[in-house]
């Protein structure tokens, strides 16, 4: 019986002699794309290179009128006053007054000697106030009402200078969100909706919040204070005329000057994080069109930072959001134009 030999096999040594086809690539490989490309994936802002076209400082005190803030223009400012009765205008150092800010004492007597000089000076004036933990007693809550119910009736827009957490406190959020509505002799908006008078509010201090610096982000995120700041900042926005103000927080800390990239523990760095935090859910809320940049922190707080370092740590914190310049544009400038500025 006899078998049929089998073809020899070409084995390693013949296949490494068989030529490659190797893939051939397109000129259009080796070339940058086309404009049109370009067009259609445009990168995001780079943060070091996007700044406001103009700043508008909306919460300076007066005795902070010396303004530098690293070489960026400031085109006004709104300018907080001393005293009701004493309207008359600083000396400025060339920088223009865009509106004039008088105080009121929430839960004092009804203001007497106040008179609105807007016309005669041609510079918008309003009023501010300061709203603390002892306005939720009863008496002195009391009083708060007769006296916001004088200033609504006196200006067309009002400051808050929130100097307690509201944000992150529950109770003491309720109580200072009736505060506004028992002044009109209306129910909270939480049984009628939202029903706010022709006022606008602008409240200063919640954005960012007095905050405990030591508490590390990780925790942060999952910690009741912060959930409860996300809950009150989604509400605060269905009043359609509040504004929030960014202004130094109340840290019990200095702000912090230019960042170190060297160094591990770098304050500025350190700042900028937990001030995104307290940005997100404010910006998801009321959106760009209702924040407003301003330099001088509550009057809580004796000392005032140095307006340069603050601009930087706000500026540097939005643009590594990734927000577009039309956004940047309102927030530092724009926004206060629209509400200070003459109606």
């Amino acid at each position: 019986m006899s078998f049929a030999q089998p073809l020899p096999s070409p084995g390693l040594a013949s296949g490494r002699r068989r030529p490659k086809n190797l893939p051939s690539l397109p000129p259009s490989a080796f070339s940058p794309p086309s404009t049109g490309t370009s067009d259609m994936f445009p990168l995001p802002p780079t943060p070091s290179a996007l700044f406001p076209a103009e700043v508008i400082d909306a919460h300076l005190r007066s005795e902070a009128l010396r303004l530098d803030l690293a070489g960026t223009e400031v085109a006004d400012v709104v300018l907080l006053l001393n005293d009701l009765e004493r309207t008359v205008l600083p000396s400025t150092q060339n920088v223009r007054v865009l509106a004039v800010v008088a105080p009121f004492e929430l839960g004092g007597p009804i203001p007497s000697g106040y008179s609105d000089h807007s016309e005669s000076s041609g510079i918008p004036q309003s009023l501010y106030t300061s709203y603390a933990a002892s306005h939720e007693a009863p008496e002195a809550r009391s009083q708060a009402i007769e006296t916001l119910k004088w200033a609504f009736s006196n200006s067309r827009l009002i400051d808050i200078d929130v100097q307690c957490d509201v944000m992150s406190n529950v109770a003491k959020y309720e109580a200072f969100e009736d505060l506004p509505h028992e002044s009109h002799n209306r129910p909270s908006w939480r049984q009628e909706g939202p029903h706010m008078s022709g006022t606008d509010q602008i409240l200063a201090n919640i954005l960012p919040p007095p905050h405990d610096l030591n508490l590390p982000i990780v925790k942060l995120l999952a910690d009741p204070s912060y959930r409860n700041y996300q809950a009150h900042s989604a509400a605060l926005s269905l009043f359609p005329n509040l504004y929030v103000k960014f202004t130094p927080p109340m840290w019990n800390q200095t702000v912090p000057g230019p960042g170190d990239p060297t160094s591990e523990m770098d304050q500025h760095r350190e700042w900028k994080r937990k001030i995104k935090m307290f940005i997100g859910p404010v910006l998801e809320a009321f959106g760009y069109e209702r924040i407003i940049f301003g330099t001088s922190p509550s009057f809580a707080v004796p000392s005032l930072p140095n307006h340069a370092d603050w601009y930087a740590l706000v500026r540097e914190s939005f643009a590594e959001l990734a927000v577009e310049q039309d956004a940047i544009d309102a927030i530092f400038s724009l926004n206060a134009r629209r509400v200070y500025g003459p109606s």
